[in-house]
Order: C-alpha cells, then structure tokens, then sequence
C-alpha cells in the first residue's frame, strides 16, 4: 500500500547565549534588552540581577557627600564626618538663604521652590571645603573649622582709634622724625632717610655712603594699629581696606570725612585714600599689621576702618596643582558682571585676592565665550571648566602664568554639572544631545541606546570601571543608568533620584533624594537590617520582524538559574496588540539551571517580558523558528 509523503516544515534553532545590555531603540540586537529594571551586567554574558542595597544612614536634609578617611557628607546645618556631627551652622533653606530667593541668587544650585541647599564639597589636602556657605573642615583635626572669609570692624572691637605709620616689611619704625621735603636735605648720613615730595606720588629715599648718593627704596611699607586687627588674618593674606567716612557737620550729613584723633577733619586724605582697596599683609603682630604704602607722616584716625579677606562668589569650584580653581558668570560680589576664571593662592584655600607679583599669587582671568558655566572637573591635571557649547582647558604654568585654551565642542548641559565623573582616564559627563565620553581630545557619543528619549539634571557617579547616572526624562520620571566602561553596556536600575554619588573605601555611596538617606550601592552592606530582595524586570525588543519568507517563531527555551525563593513570570504581546498574555509563573528552587519552555501563538512578531523577585541568572534564550505556508 503506497502511502503519502508529508513534507516535514523547515525549522531551525538560533541560540543567544550573550546578553548586551540596555537598547532602547525600535532596532536592536540579538541579546539586548529594550527595557529593563534592577538589571546589571556583573555576570556578562549572563544577564543577572544587581546586588542588594544597604542604607548607610538616615539624613533630615541631605545636601552632598564627598570621600575622605571616612564618608563626609552634609545633613542640615551640620557637616558629618566619620557618623560624628559638627554643628557649622550651615545654609539650610533656599528661600531663606542671603545667596538663594532673598538673596541675589548668585548660588549656581538655587532652585525656585527646592528647600534643602545643595553643597559644592571640595577635597584639598585634609580639609573640606563647603560652598556656597565658604566654610572649611579639617578632617585631620576636627576642631579646625568655620568661614574662609574673615572681616575686621575697628568699631566692633572697640578701637577708639586707628594709627597709620610709615615703617619697615618687618614692621619696624624708618626712623624718628623723617624729613618731608621737596628737596635733599643738607645733611647726609649712612643710612639716612627723607621722603621726596616732588615726586607724585611720594617716594623714600635712603642716603649710600658707598653710592654717594640718595637711593629710592623701592618697597616702602604702612604699620596700621588697631586692637584686634591681627586676630582672624595670617602673613601673606590678601585683603581689601576701607575707611569708614563720618559725617560731616560743617559741610551736611551727605558729605563724608575723615577726622583725626582730635576729632579734627583732615582736609588732605590722598594718602589715606590711597591705602584704601586691594592689599597684601607683608607682616603681622599683636594689634597690627603691615602692608604696602606711603604716608609723609604718622596719623590716628577716629573713623573705623574694615579689613576683608574675601572669597569670589563663584559657580563651580574644583582643586587642581594645589589650589582650588572656580569660574563665575553673572554679578560679582561688587555688582559687575563678569565672565572669569578664578584660582586661590598655591597652596591656600582662603587666598583669593593676593597679587604679590610671584608665582604663588592668587590668578583671574576672563574668557570670551557667551553662556553660563555649566560644570567643571579637574582631568590628567588640568583645571576644564564647561559650558553649553565650550569646553575651556586652563594649562598650569610653573611661574603664575596661566593659560586658557577654548574648544567649541559638546560641553556640559545646564543642570547636570553632578554628571562629571571620571572612569579609569576618561571623563563621562551629560550633554544636550546625550552622555559624552572625553579623553582629552575631543567628546565621543556613547549614549544611542537611550534612543529618542531625552533626559536633564543628571548626577553621577564612578566606582569600579562604571559610571552611575541618575537621570530625570522629559515626563519627570527618574532612572539610575549604569555604564560598563569596559564592555560598552548599559544597564537600566531602578527609579532612583540621586542627590550625589561618592566612592569611598571601596563602596559606592549616593544620596537617595526620595527616602532622605544615604544608600550603599555597592560593597560589603552595613545594614542590620535583612536586605529585601531586588524586584527586576526584563522586555525584549521586536521578536521576528528580521525573518523573511513566512517565517515563524513556534518555539522558546529559557536556561536560567532561580534560586530558592526567588520568582519568575514571564509574559507576552503578540503582533503590536499592546495586550500582555500572561505565560507562566516559576520559583526558585535552588541552584541548578533549568530550561522553561514556551510555545507562542503563531504569530507575525512578539515581545517577550520577564518579571521576577529575587536573584536571577538567565544564561541562554534559544528559539525555534519554521516556514510558514503562503497563506501565513
């Protein structure tokens, strides 16, 4: 008997046994994931559930962290160091803050409407420097801390009044009764001195006995006594003065003077005047100080005096060669606007406005390019200071002569200056079109997997040859992105606003803005507490729009590894219906690798979900995949 022969379809097996990471993309890869939760890439080419979080501490008012011996971070108006709180009294509310919305808004972190100040904390040697409140901690000796800046008020402190003479650096008198003349005296002798007034301004004069002659001292130096005056200033502090102008009786109270010690107006105060502004403290003792000047004769005023030491108010601050470096655009503390670049004195932190004429001094500089500063980091020893549109490198020279170079280039987007952090050698950072990757020559795209979705106020952080990014969408949904530097893979974590990320010891740390506390990323866990187990997600792109000729998915495997009470669903979506059918649901029963077949409904093209509890390790997906007939 002859019976019929059937035609056995043609099948065929495609086997992904690597994972890729993140794709959010319409076309993606064999093995990468079009949305994912809680996902990382730990276990590549295996896809595996991130580890376990742990709560470091519970914080009122987080405000940043930074890495030192210990963690460091802001809580309030107090700075945490080591778990131990030091009251400093920091800002604390935007809205009440004299650089936030009562003040001028020159705090390049003010929010309308955000309560908590966010810190700028900056590492230079053992100390810790907080901004915008310019206060420092010394972490090496916990008692050392308080404000950068210092102000002296003569009327404050209850100096009556304040003298002014000529005398040497070293605070030592020229001598008693020191002509002032317009010509030489007669008399000459080693070592005799007269100030020539017929010069402007006046100068010092020294008669040579081996010269012959009358010598100009080149350096001629003011004693301002006043008690108190050397309490809160150091040798070498770059000041601002000011005399404080009375009321003039005689001439109305809109017109100001300056009187003597016998309450005497001084009808010529060019002299004065002429001490008044920027100056250096060359010498410094009990109730006074020493800077660079001329005076014809000795005087004591009644007018109180102000001496500053003051700071910049900068947006972003950064250290770099020693010295703390920071850029401003907008008002200045005097009012101007300026577009600059800043640098402290080397090695001084306090010192911003000492100009000695040496290649320790205070520097600034402005740039040309039109914009705000949008960020800024210190990369293989260069101070790079970011705009929208620019990148500005300062190169570091050995005399004080320091030199800014422009790039017209993908810079920094406004809001996201907390996305600056450096992998290995490279710096990762946030642009307007995406997440850039500079090596120090030009920025490189890295971010096409995010597709079409756009994000803004990035913060991120790096530890272990990844970078962390948390980001907020368009929709004000925010998501935590972990980067694999070394095998170029995204993978998408969770819902996580971030404050701040720090890596310290081994452990990455981030402020957790939802739940106000400081998580522990990664690391040995601190937590007491039993870790809840990690909820994760994983969706698969567009199954089977590549195959041609009638082709057909008849047949899933998944190899994957469930441990005991962990749990697994898995779900489909048939031909675009935006209807998920509900496949099967698995737990764990320990450690062994099993295979969980799924038949889908024949069909054009799928998706394919897999939702879980607990730790996972999928090792393969196989598919089966047969010719369909002409019909379908």
């Amino acid at each position: 008997m002859a019976f019929p022969r059937l035609r056995v379809p043609t099948s065929s097996r495609q086997v992904t046994e690597a994972f890729g990471g993140y794709n959010h993309n319409l076309r993606i890869g064999d093995g990468e994931i079009y949305d994912m939760k809680n996902l990382c890439s730990d276990d590549y080419p295996l896809l595996s559930t991130r580890k376990p979080r742990g709560t470091y501490a519970s914080v009122a008012a987080p405000g940043g962290l930074i890495a030192k011996d210990a963690l460091c971070y802001v809580d309030g108006e107090n700075f945490v160091f080591n778990k131990n709180s030091y009251t400093m009294q920091l800002l604390y509310d935007c809205d009440s803050c004299r650089y936030g919305a009562a003040g001028d808004r020159s705090c390049s972190a003010y929010q309308e409407g955000k309560k908590v100040c966010q810190k700028q904390l900056i590492s230079m040697g053992a100390y810790v420097i907080i901004l915008p409140d310019k206060q420092y901690f010394n972490t090496q000796d916990v008692t050392d801390f308080g404000p950068i800046e210092a102000e002296f008020d003569s009327s404050e402190l209850g100096s009556e009044f304040v003298s002014f003479s000529m005398c040497l650096g070293d605070g030592n008198g020229v001598g008693e009764d020191v002509p002032v003349d317009d010509k030489a005296p007669e008399e000459k002798e080693d070592g005799m001195r007269w100030i020539d007034t017929s010069t402007s301004p006046h100068v010092l004069k020294q008669w040579s006995e081996a010269s012959g002659m009358w010598v100009q001292i080149a350096s001629t130096y003011v004693k301002i006594e006043a008690a108190g005056i050397h309490k809160k200033f150091s040798q070498y502090d770059g000041i601002s003065l000011s005399i404080v102008r009375k009321a003039d009786e005689e001439n109305g109270d809109d017109a100001l003077a300056i009187r003597g010690e016998n309450n005497d107006k001084i009808l010529d105060t060019a002299e004065l005047e002429a001490l008044e502004g920027s100056a250096a403290i060359w010498d410094i003792g009990e109730d006074y100080i020493v800077i660079v000047g001329m005076l014809s004769h000795a005087i004591a005023i009644s007018n109180p005096i102000i001496v500053k030491r003051e700071m910049p108010v900068m947006d972003h601050v950064i250290e770099c060669g020693n010295r703390l470096w920071g850029c401003r655009y907008g008002p200045a503390a005097n009012g101007e606007v300026v577009n600059e670049i800043y640098c402290s004195k080397l090695g001084d932190f306090k010192n911003w406005n000492c100009f000695m004429g040496i290649s320790t001094d205070s520097w600034v500089a402005g740039v040309g390019t039109d914009g705000p500063f949008t960020g800024a980091i210190a990369h293989m020893g260069y101070p790079l200071f970011f705009k929208e549109n620019h990148l500005h490198k300062v190169y570091i020279g050995a005399t004080g002569t320091h030199q800014i170079a422009d790039t017209a280039c993908r810079g920094v987007q406004k809001g996201c200056s907390q996305s600056l952090a450096i992998v290995g050698e490279v710096l990762y950072y946030k642009s307007l079109s995406g997440v850039c990757a500079y090596d120090g020559s030009l920025p490189t795209w890295i971010s096409q997997a995010f597709g079409n979705v756009q994000y803004q106020n990035a913060v991120a952080g790096a530890h272990g040859g990844k970078y962390y990014v948390s980001m907020q969408d368009m929709e004000g949904r925010w998501n935590l992105f972990v980067y694999d530097t070394e095998k170029g893979f995204w993978h998408r974590e969770d819902d996580l606003h971030a404050g701040g990320f720090c890596s310290c010891r081994g452990t990455l740390y981030c402020i957790d803005e939802g739940d106000k506390r400081i998580l522990q990323l990664t690391g040995q866990m601190t937590e007491t507490e039993e870790q809840e187990p990690v909820e994760w997600m994983a969706q698969s792109g567009m199954l089977g729009l590549a195959m041609s000729d009638r082709k057909y998915i008849s047949r899933l495997q998944l190899r994957l590894q469930l441990p005991e009470g962990s749990h697994l669903s898995c779900w489909a979506e048939y031909d675009s219906s935006g209807r998920w059918v509900h496949l099967f649901t698995v737990t764990g029963r320990g450690t062994r690798a099993v295979t969980f077949p799924i038949k889908p409904v024949r069909c054009d093209h799928m998706r394919l979900r897999l939702e879980g509890r607990g730790e996972m390790k999928l090792f393969s997906i196989t598919k089966t995949i047969e010719q369909g007939s002409d019909v379908r």
